[in-house]
């Protein structure tokens, strides 16, 4: 019996939560993979599973049994990619995910300049607004804005993001300046539905939080569409500092009630980091890192 083909078949059958599904999944026969799980079972001298006529569970040695294979498994990959030369020479594939703004005008630029830098390096970039699972989804390296879910993974700290309010100077010179949040009653809002509620916007921390009533004039899901909005004097906005920092310089908009500023969100690179990394991931993180804090830093961010 090759017992590493074993463990890899057992593990597809307790993943995929029956045999025939897993015979799918590894691409060989239902008998074999029957065969197989009875093989490791005559094997250690006890069951692995309970079956049913639907679907099978682990018993309690068969979950014992599955952990020491995932880390038997992830330590026999190890080994290969060390003796394949892949932790001596950086190549091979990496994915990496990020918000959709914040990759498209920060990290798509720096992949750019690190492929011209590490030609033996393919890159997928995953640009999502929501969560994407670093194991689940195979993603070597996410860029996470906000606190961080899962404390197992690894996180290099690059800096923070506010969430500031901002208007163009023609509404502005028109309706005046808001110096508190509660002024904000009087004016026309313009309301990012992915950052805040259309009626309420909350500022400080702790103690000192406050939520004040607003009148959302519009509603929009994007960010971009906010600022654009915004822009063209519609009213007040709310995003994130990276999101408005162009339109900012070029004068289009001013930040306002800076003092008033919720806590701001870590940015961080998050990976798994278990075992030795892979040099292609150290060579990505050395690259990315420093360029990310500087671009935080002189957005001031």
């Amino acid at each position: 019996m090759d017992r590493l083909d074993a463990m890899s078949v057992l593990l597809a059958v307790a993943d995929a939560g029956s045999l025939s599904a897993a015979s799918r999944q590894v691409g060989a026969p239902l008998s074999t993979v029957s065969r197989k799980i009875s093989d490791l079972e005559a094997l250690l001298g006890t069951r692995l599973f309970i079956r049913s006529s639907r679907k099978i569970l682990l018993t309690e040695a068969g979950q014992s049994y599955v952990a020491a294979c995932k880390r038997i498994l992830a330590d026999v990959e190890e080994a290969e990619r060390a003796a394949s030369g892949e932790y001596s020479a950086p190549r091979g594939d990496l994915v990496v995910t990020a918000p959709v703004v914040f990759g498209r005008l920060h990290v798509l630029p720096l992949v750019n300049e690190f492929l011209s830098t590490y030609p033996e390096i393919d890159i997928r970039l995953v640009l999502a607004d929501r969560v994407v699972h670093l194991v689940d989804d195979h993603v070597d390296v996410a860029l996470r804005i906000g606190a961080l879910l899962d404390s197992s993974f690894v996180a290099i700290r690059l800096g923070d993001i506010r969430r500031v309010v901002c208007g163009s100077p023609a509404y502005f010179e028109e309706h005046g300046v808001p110096g508190t949040p509660q002024a904000l009653s009087s004016h026309a809002c313009v309301t990012f539905d992915g950052l805040s509620s259309p009626a309420n916007w909350t500022f400080g921390s702790g103690r000192a939080q406050e939520t004040v009533a607003v009148h959302s004039r519009l509603v929009v899901n994007t960010a971009e569409a906010a600022i654009d909005a915004a822009a063209a004097g519609l009213g007040v906005t709310r995003v994130l500092s990276y999101q408005v920092a162009a339109a900012t310089r070029a004068g289009q908009l001013e930040i306002v009630l800076a003092d008033f500023e919720p806590e701001p969100w870590q940015v961080s690179l998050v990976h798994a980091g278990q075992g030795p990394l892979p040099i292609k991931l150290r060579a990505f993180l050395d690259f990315a890192a420093p360029r990310l804090r500087a671009d935080l830093a002189r957005a001031g961010m």
